[in-house]
């Protein structure tokens, strides 16, 4: 389902990256000159009001001297060649120098102090200011970016990486001053965020952005806390025994597929001067491989062969049929498709986001055989597996008049160029195609590294790619918490984002795997000193990836100025604290009322159930009553639990005054 609301993967040479990044160190240390992490450099913000670590490699035994701000402190390599000196706490300010001596001499320059915060998570996170390459763009993108000239405000981004085990240090350009050049690229959550405490408090700020599109919260975990959880068993079994030969066999073949690719993706035997061939109704596709539809990119059919591949499917029809109107409903595919009759082109579509609806003239068809072809270029090294169609099997269908044919099930599939050379798969993908989705891989390569680095706290926007477990997250979120504050060894804050609305509804109440996460994210504030910002209005029925990024910002500042900064400000919407039965109807007590409750955007509430004894929910009637609200259904006499916003993307309308919405919840949750 989630499937190319991720941003793809960059080619899969993450290993590679890391050998390059241990033998610079080692050729350093031998080499006898200092080598610094690449979070210790120019523009870089170090965090205010706290003893500051500062550390990296030399040779072992040699004396090295850090001086900043009229202090200095020295420390000895050890015999790993790792070196780390602990300086005086600083005021906000800068900028400033800072000088590591040793055999050799680094000045770092233009260093400010203030507050620095790290933005992690996925796709909703990595979602840039800008549009790049098809992926991002907030609302007003070109204003934002045209005002994004903030020299106190400093962009430092990691790359994407894997590891096995926990490296140390992280690929990034480094610290980089906030321009629109910069900020065009940066993590837009990150960088709003900053602009917002930067605007209030006039301090510097620092953001460190590491996320990853598609990317479950276990891989952001380490595997201490992993193991702990039992729940991934089975997969860190499978992690323990892959070979460090298998892992570097894995990246020989990525660099094989990728020069291969370089040479022959483009390719298409299925045009032929500039006419569609394969998707002629007399073409004989026998030969063709079977996949069944819809799924991910069948993998071992294409030998994970990415961009140009051609799908048919057979539909018969009867002469009776042919009368009716006909449409095609292909659901979302990764990433362009055009799309065929019997040879006759019937639509075309670029993105992942937007579902295949395609009007059929009746002049393209015939009785008996008809062929559906559909040429899709895409991508099958996504890192996250949900590539391909992503449609449920009811969804995928022709409908001739009312009634609908299915198109679920076996479908021909062939690519374009000839992957008779393309390298085999070792067998080592079956574990190394699910990264960066495998516990652990990511904390090892993106978070691990940073932990020497103070921070102000975190700010998380993720769930997306857990939406189907929600049970499993109530554990597995509040243990990545935990997890990374033992990392950093002190209780940062820890800020995080509830899921958007996202995904279509059903006429009546039910339930829904995307609510459950909502609740499992907001059971997650039993934590202390953990704040959530509510995006449940601002979000996409048909988008993953809403773009009004400067709310869900404007949310989690509030919630930084309240929890971090101490100031009195409203940060929640209203919050469910009971209810009390009381005849035919229900009444629901919140508190985060703040001046009271208002309904926003119509004379009535929307968005309240109410259940009986039988359990089976219905739309209610609510009224406001003080800062309570009660809500009753004339059918139910003896009502038992209520819900508000439970589902994909709900239509609620109750928020307190100070514009923020009401949380979603049920009374009949697993509190």
């Amino acid at each position: 389902m989630l499937a190319t609301y991720f941003k793809p993967s960059a080619p899969l040479r993450h290993f590679t990256t890391f050998i390059m990044v241990l033998s610079t160190l080692v050729g350093n240390v031998a080499n006898a000159n200092i080598k610094l992490p690449r979070l210790v450099g120019d523009n870089m913000v170090l965090q205010r009001d706290t003893p500051l670590k500062i550390w990296g490699w030399a040779a072992a035994g040699e004396k090295v001297t850090v001086s900043f701000s009229n202090a200095s402190a020295s420390a000895v390599a050890n015999d790993k060649g790792e070196w780390s000196v602990l300086l005086p706490a600083q005021q906000a300010g800068g900028p400033l120098d800072m000088k590591i001596s040793g055999s050799n001499q680094i000045n770092i320059k233009n260093i400010l102090v203030g507050d620095v915060w790290l933005a992690s998570g996925q796709s909703n996170m990595e979602f840039p200011l800008a549009t790049q390459n098809g992926f991002g763009g907030v609302i007003d993108q070109q204003k934002e970016i045209a005002a994004a000239s903030y020299p106190q405000i400093r962009l430092f981004t990691v790359t994407r990486n894997v590891a096995l085990s926990p490296v140390n240090d992280v690929d990034s350009t480094g610290w980089s001053e906030t321009t629109p050049e910069t900020a065009a690229k940066f993590s837009a959550v990150g960088y709003l965020f900053a602009r917002d405490l930067y605007q209030r408090y006039h301090i510097p700020i620092g953001v460190i952005h590491s996320s990853w599109g598609g990317t479950p919260a276990e891989a952001w975990t380490s595997e201490a806390a992993i193991l702990k959880l039992r729940d991934f068993d089975s997969v860190m079994k499978r992690k323990a025994a892959v070979t460090q030969k298998e892992w570097s066999a894995f990246d020989d073949y990525v660099a094989q597929k990728n020069a291969w690719h370089a040479q022959h993706k483009n390719e298409d035997r299925g045009t032929v001067d500039g006419k569609p061939v394969w998707a002629s109704a007399d073409l004989n596709d026998a030969s063709w491989e079977t996949t069944t539809m819809p799924k991910p990119w069948p993998t071992r059919i294409l030998k994970n062969f990415d961009s140009t591949i051609w799908y048919r499917k057979h539909v018969q029809l009867s002469s009776e049929q042919l009368k009716q109107e006909v449409n095609l409903h292909l659901n979302k595919w990764v990433v362009r498709d055009t799309t065929y009759v019997n040879g006759h082109e019937v639509g075309a579509t670029n993105g992942g986001e937007f579902s295949r609806d395609y009007h059929v003239d009746n002049a393209y068809l015939h009785a008996g055989d008809n062929v559906i072809t559909m040429r899709v270029v895409g991508h099958s090294d996504s890192g996250n597996g949900f590539v391909g169609s992503y449609a449920d099997p009811a969804d995928l269908f022709m409908s001739v008049g009312d009634q609908k044919i299915p198109l679920a099930g076996d479908w021909k599939v062939q690519a374009g160029p000839d992957l008779s050379t393309l390298p085999e798969i070792p067998a080592v993908a079956e574990f190394r195609s699910n990264f960066p989705l495998t516990p652990t891989l990511l904390f090892n390569a993106m978070i691990a590294p940073l932990d020497a680095f103070k921070i102000k706290g975190v700010i998380w926007y993720q769930g997306e790619a857990n939406w189907a477990n929600p049970a499993q997250y109530r554990k597995l979120f509040p243990a990545m918490i935990k997890d990374w504050r033992n990392a950093w060894g002190y209780e940062f804050p820890f800020l995080f984002v509830q899921l958007a609305g996202f995904g279509s509804d059903q006429a009546q109440p039910a339930d829904y795997a995307w609510a459950e996460l909502r609740e499992a994210q907001d059971m997650t504030l039993s934590l202390p000193n953990t704040g959530m910002a509510t995006a449940i209005d601002i979000g996409d029925a048909e988008d993953i990836h809403p773009r009004n990024k400067q709310e869900v910002a404007r949310r989690l500042a509030l919630a930084a100025r309240k929890l971090v900064y101490h100031d009195n400000v409203q940060a929640s919407g209203p919050r469910y604290k009971g209810i009390k039965v009381e005849g035919n109807k229900i009444r629901v007590q919140f508190s985060e009322t703040s001046s009271g409750l208002q309904v926003k955007n119509g004379a009535e509430l929307r968005g309240f159930a109410i259940a009986g004894t039988d359990g089976k929910y219905a739309w209610a009637k609510a009224i406001i009553d003080g800062n309570d609200v009660i809500v009753s259904n004339e059918a139910i006499k003896q009502p038992k639990g209520v819900r508000y916003d439970w589902g994909n993307t709900p239509q609620g309308n109750l928020y307190n005054k100070d514009g923020l919405p009401a949380l979603p919840f049920r009374s009949d949750g697993p509190r």
